[in-house]
């Protein structure tokens, strides 16, 4: 009996110490033995990604070929809204660059307008594609289950994107014929759409959705539209 108190005692001792060191605060910042952590703390305000790009809502006979991806970067500021900091809102600035390989050719006329034609298998090409240079404007609701001494968590962001699309390119080559276009006055520059990030520690898997089209136009040869919404998957990272 004599041993057991004099163990019980040791432990609730060595507790007690433990339960002091922990539970010491400085200002803004909480004491663990000899190290300071922030208890006001900020998470993920650096970020950057890559995605695989997809077009949704196309015409019939138009495809995707060949990989398209995207590049994306950016800074958000983490404001938690809770106590213990774990909801947060975020809104941020970034840019993002995407190409998109696919079938449609998109050309001019002797008016100077432009003209969108769906290629099929008779036309001999070697390359197709458009990219978009985008400056973005994300706001993101934040959960994480995060601590002050601790970088590994689990994340859950949801959120809203506008993006001005300030530079586009679309690139032809097949048949002898070279066709380079950047301006189009049926491109919807600004782009609205819906974002959704989930991960642990340093994966976290992103989608992105366009809510609005690419372009406002139609197809030169049956007069249909082409609603082409952008729709991007892939992973980010972030950075304090």
């Amino acid at each position: 009996m004599k041993y057991f108190l004099t163990i019980f005692s040791c432990f609730t001792f060595s507790f007690f110490l433990s339960a002091q060191k922990e539970t010491k605060v400085e200002n803004d910042s909480i004491v663990v033995g000899t190290t300071k952590v922030d208890s006001l703390y900020r998470e993920d305000q650096f970020y950057f990604g890559f995605t695989f790009n997809l077009l949704l809502n196309r015409p019939k006979g138009l495809d995707q070929s060949g990989f398209s991806g995207g590049l994306q970067l950016g800074y958000l500021r983490d404001f938690p809204i809770n106590k213990s900091r774990t909801i947060a809102i975020a809104p941020g600035l970034g840019w993002s660059v995407n190409s998109y390989g696919q079938n449609l050719l998109i050309t001019e006329n002797s008016n100077d307008e432009s003209d969108f034609f769906i290629l099929d298998d008779n036309n001999d090409y070697t390359k197709n594609r458009f990219s978009t240079y985008l400056l973005e404007f994300p706001l993101e609701f934040r959960w994480r289950n995060s601590t002050p001494d601790s970088y590994k968590f689990w994340r859950v962001y949801a959120g809203v994107k506008a993006s001005y699309l300030y530079h586009f390119k679309s690139k032809y080559e097949g048949e002898g014929n070279n066709v380079t276009q950047t301006k189009l006055k049926e491109l919807n520059r600004w782009r609205y759409g819906l974002m959704f990030t989930f991960g642990y520690n340093t994966f976290n898997f992103h989608f992105y959705y366009s809510l609005n089209p690419l372009f406002d136009a139609k197809n030169s040869e049956n007069n249909r539209e082409i609603g082409l919404h952008p729709l991007k998957m892939g992973l980010t990272f972030y950075i304090l």
